[in-house]
C-alpha cells in the first residue's frame, strides 16, 4: 500500500521513512499537496539454493527437444550476417 508524505516529513522522519522502505513500504512525496515523486524499494535478488528449484521442477512435464528446437527454429532468425 502506498502511503503520502510531504516533502517536510521526509525530511524531519528520514529513519522511519527509510525503515519503512527497508520493510517493503512505498511512499508518493507530495509538495504542497501536489505529489511529486515516488519512493519505493529496490527488488532484491533472492538466493534459492539448488535442491529447492530441483524440488519444484521435479513434477514439471518433460521437454521434447526435438519439437523445442522446431519452435525454436520457425520463430527466430537464425541466419548469421557477416558486417559490412
Amino acid at each position: 500500500m502506498t502511503k503520502q508524505i510531504s516533502q517536510r516529513e521526509l525530511r524531519n522522519d528520514s529513519g522511519r521513512i527509510m525503515r519503512a522502505l527497508d520493510d517493503g513500504q512505498t511512499f508518493v512525496v507530495t509538495r504542497n499537496g501536489r505529489p511529486v515523486g515516488e519512493l519505493r524499494p529496490f527488488r532484491r535478488d533472492r538466493f534459492v539454493d539448488a535442491g529447492t528449484v530441483a524440488e519444484l521442477f521435479r513434477h514439471a512435464p518433460r521437454l521434447d527437444w526435438e519439437r523445442f528446437r522446431e519452435d525454436i527454429d520457425q520463430r527466430v532468425d537464425q541466419e548469421v550476417e557477416p558486417r559490412a
